[in-house]
C-alpha cells in the first residue's frame, strides 16, 4: 500500500480562513499558499510569454535543481502519495527538475519534479493546489490510484514532445486512474501554453492560453472563466465534464452556458482570506487593482496562534484571466512579481499589516519560464530558477532543455537536510558551496532582522538580478548563433555553471557580511553590502557571467573545504579510499564529493 508522506498530507489539508454564514474557518495550510502566474506575449516588452509559480511550505525547506536522464522503454513512474503507476512504452526524454529532499519522502529520490524543461523544449510548472465543492466531491471523489503532484511533471516531461501531447497524456491518465488531488498546472512549448485543471476525481479541463491575457491564481479553484468546450483547438477536456454533473444534479449554468468553474469549484466563502489577500496583492502589482469596500473587505483573525492576522474576503467571485494595467512587462518585473507583499495595498501590506503575502517567508521555490515563440524548441524557453523565498532571492537563468550538467554550486540530493532545522544561522554556517542553503540563510536573516537588513539586502539582490538579466542577453545572442545541438549543449552547460557560480559568490559574500553585522550588534546604521553602490544603484564590481560563459576557459569549480585531519580521521579516509579504489593523501584535506544520485 502506498504511504502518504506527512509533507503531502499537510499539503492537502484544509482551504483556509473563509466566511461561513457568519464564521471564520481555520487557517490555510502551507500548500494552499502557492501562487501561479501567466503573462501573454502581447503584454510584455520583449514579446515573450512568461509563466511560473511560487511554492509555499515552510520558512526553511530544501529544494534541489537537477537533471533526470533518459530511460529506455519500460521505465515506471510511481508515487509515494498514492498507488499511481505508469510504465513508459518508449525511450523517455531527459528533463530538468526541482525536487524535494529524499528524507522528506521516505528516502525516495523522485519526489515532486515541480518545474523543468525536457530535451524537446516542453516546460511544466506543477502544482497549484485547488479544491472542489462538496457536490463534485460526492459525485466524483479523488482516487487512491490517481496521479498527483508527486508525478505530474515527471510524467509530462519524461513522455511528451509537445505541450499538447502532455495535456493529452495527463488527461488520458486521469480518465483511466483518476487523480489523488485537485490541482492546476501549466504545460508549454515554443508555440502553445496550456493551463490544465484537475476538477474532480476523473474530470479535467485544459485551456490553451491566449497571448493577450494575464492570469493570477493563489489556490482558488473557482476563479471564473468562459470557455468553449467544443473548440478542440483551444480546449481539451474529459468526456463527462458536463454530462456527469448534469446527471448528478449539480451542473451550473451562467447565461445559459455550462459554467465549469462554478460547477466544480468551491463556494466563494470557502476560499480563504489569505488566498484572497494574495489575489488582491497580485492584481495591484499588475496594475489592475481591486477596490476595498466595492470589491472586497479586510478581515481579521484574532486567534493567538494565527500565522497572519489580516486578510480579505471578496464580494463577488473574481476572474482567472484579466487585463493588466500596462502592456510592456519586462523580465525583471515578472521575476519580482513572486515577491509582491502588498506594499501599495492599504491594510494588506505584509510588512506592516500582518497580511499573508505572495512573497512570504514560507516560499521554498520559485520558477519563471520565459518563452520566445517560434524559436527552436531547444533554446526557446529560459528557466529563471530561485531555490528559496522570493523576497530575498535571485533567479538564475538556465537553458534547461539542453542541460546535461548541473553546477556543483547547487546542492544535490545527497546534502544533509539538517541545516533546514538550524535555528541560529548567524553563528552556524550552511554546508559549503550550496546556493540552495545560502539563499535560505539570507532570507532567514533578512526576514528576521527586517528593520536592519531588508532594505540593503533587497537593493543589492535587485542589482544582481538586473545584471544577470542584462548579461544573459549577450549569452542568448551567442546561443542563437550556435549551430547544432552539441555546440548549444556545451554553451548551455557552461552558461548554467557560470550564472550559478557568479550568483553563489556574490550571495555568499553578502551572507558573511550579514553574519558579521548581526554578530557585532551595532544597529545604528542599516546593513548595506560592501559590493553595493547605493548612489548608482548597482554592484560595485560587476559579475562576470557572460564573459565566463563565452570564454575558452572552463568555469572554475568550487574550492575544496580545508579542515584539520586527525589521525583517526586519516585512518578512516584511507579505508574509504581503498574501498573505492582511490588514493587519498593523508593530512592534506577532505573533499566534498558532488555526485548525483539519479544521473
Amino acid at each position: 500500500m502506498s504511504k502518504t508522506h506527512p509533507v503531502n498530507a499537510l499539503k492537502k489539508l484544509g482551504i483556509g480562513l473563509a466566511f461561513g454564514a457568519a464564521t471564520i474557518m481555520s487557517m490555510p495550510t502551507s500548500a494552499l499558499a502557492c501562487t501561479q502566474m501567466y503573462m501573454g506575449k502581447n503584454l510584455t516588452a520583449d514579446g515573450n510569454t512568461y509563466y511560473g509559480r511560487s511554492e509555499d511550505y515552510g520558512p526553511r525547506y530544501l529544494k534541489h535543481f537537477g537533471i533526470e536522464p533518459s530511460h529506455g522503454p519500460g521505465h515506471t513512474y510511481s508515487s509515494d502519495e498514492s498507488s499511481f503507476m505508469y510504465t513508459s512504452t518508449k525511450t523517455t526524454y531527459r528533463y530538468t527538475y526541482v525536487r524535494d529532499h529524499p528524507s522528506q519522502w521516505d528516502n525516495r529520490w523522485d519526489a515532486y519534479s515541480e518545474a523543468g524543461i525536457n530535451e524537446k523544449g516542453v516546460s511544466c510548472s506543477a502544482t497549484l493546489s485547488t479544491s472542489m465543492n462538496a457536490d463534485a466531491e460526492t459525485a466524483d471523489p479523488l482516487t487512491k490510484t490517481g496521479i498527483g503532484e508527486y508525478n505530474y511533471a515527471s510524467v509530462i516531461l519524461g513522455e511528451s514532445a509537445t505541450a499538447r501531447e502532455g495535456v493529452e497524456l495527463l488527461g488520458s491518465l486521469i480518465d483511466e486512474q483518476g487523480v489523488c488531488s485537485n490541482d492546476q498546472i501549466i504545460i508549454a512549448d515554443n508555440n502553445e501554453t496550456w493551463l490544465f485543471a484537475a476538477l474532480s476525481g476523473h474530470q479535467w479541463i485544459a485551456m490553451r492560453l491566449t497571448d493577450d491575457i494575464a492570469s493570477l491564481n493563489p489556490n482558488i479553484g473557482n476563479l471564473t472563466y468562459d470557455v468553449d468546450l467544443d473548440d478542440t483547438e483551444n480546449c481539451l477536456h474529459s468526456e463527462g465534464i458536463e454530462s456527469m454533473p448534469k446527471e448528478k444534479g449539480f451542473a451550473e449554468y451562467t447565461d445559459g452556458k455550462f459554467d465549469v468553474a462554478k460547477t466544480y469549484g468551491e463556494e466563494i466563502g470557502e476560499a480563504g482570506m489569505h488566498q484572497w489577500s494574495r489575489y488582491i496583492q497580485g492584481r495591484d502589482y499588475f496594475m489592475a487593482p481591486l477596490a476595498e469596500g466595492t470589491d472586497y473587505e479586510i478581515v481579521k483573525d484574532e486567534r493567538e496562534d494565527a500565522r497572519a492576522t489580516t486578510g480579505a474576503l471578496v464580494h463577488e467571485m473574481q476572474p482567472l484571466f484579466f487585463q493588466p494595467g500596462k502592456s510592456d512587462w519586462n523580465t525583471f518585473e515578472m521575476i519580482r512579481s513572486f515577491a509582491a507583499r502588498g506594499e501599495n495595498v492599504a491594510g494588506l501590506n505584509a510588512n506592516t499589516d500582518g497580511a499573508y503575502a505572495i512573497g512570504s517567508n514560507r516560499n521554498t521555490e520559485i520558477h519563471t519560464f520565459q518563452i520566445r515563440h517560434g524559436m527552436d524548441p531547444e533554446i526557446a524557453t529560459i528557466q529563471w530558477e530561485m531555490l528559496s523565498n522570493a523576497e530575498f532571492s535571485v533567479a538564475i537563468p538556465l537553458y534547461s532543455a539542453l542541460l546535461t550538467e548541473v553546477s556543483p554550486y547547487f546542492s544535490d540530493q545527497d546534502v544533509s537536510f539538517d541545516h533546514c532545522e538550524e535555528e541560529d544561522v548567524v553563528n552556524n554556517e550552511e554546508p559549503k558551496n550550496s546556493i540552495n542553503y545560502v539563499l535560505m540563510d539570507i532570507n532567514t536573516l533578512a526576514y528576521e532582522n527586517r528593520d536592519h537588513c531588508a532594505t540593503g539586502v533587497r537593493a543589492y539582490l535587485d542589482a544582481l538580478q538586473k545584471e544577470l538579466i542584462e548579461q544573459n542577453l549577450t549569452v542568448d545572442e551567442a546561443m542563437q548563433a550556435e549551430e547544432g545541438t552539441e555546440a548549444r549543449t556545451a554553451l548551455a552547460n557552461k552558461a548554467g555553471k557560470a550564472a550559478t557560480k557568479n550568483t553563489y559568490v556574490k550571495c555568499k559574500a553578502m551572507l558573511e557580511e550579514m553574519r558579521d553585522y548581526l554578530q557585532e550588534g551595532d544597529f545604528s546604521e542599516e546593513f548595506v553590502p560592501s559590493d553595493y553602490d547605493a548612489d548608482n544603484d548597482c554592484l560595485v564590481e560587476s559579475i562576470t557571467y557572460a564573459d565566463e560563459a563565452l570564454s575558452d576557459e572552463d568555469v572554475a569549480e568550487p574550492e575544496a573545504e580545508e579542515e584539520e585531519v586527525t589521525e583517526e580521521k586519516s585512518e578512516g579516509n584511507n579505508m574509504a579510499a581503498m574501498a573505492v579504489g582511490s588514493v587519498v593523501i593523508i593530512g592534506v584535506c577532505a573533499y566534498v564529493i558532488y555526485r548525483r544520485k539519479k544521473a
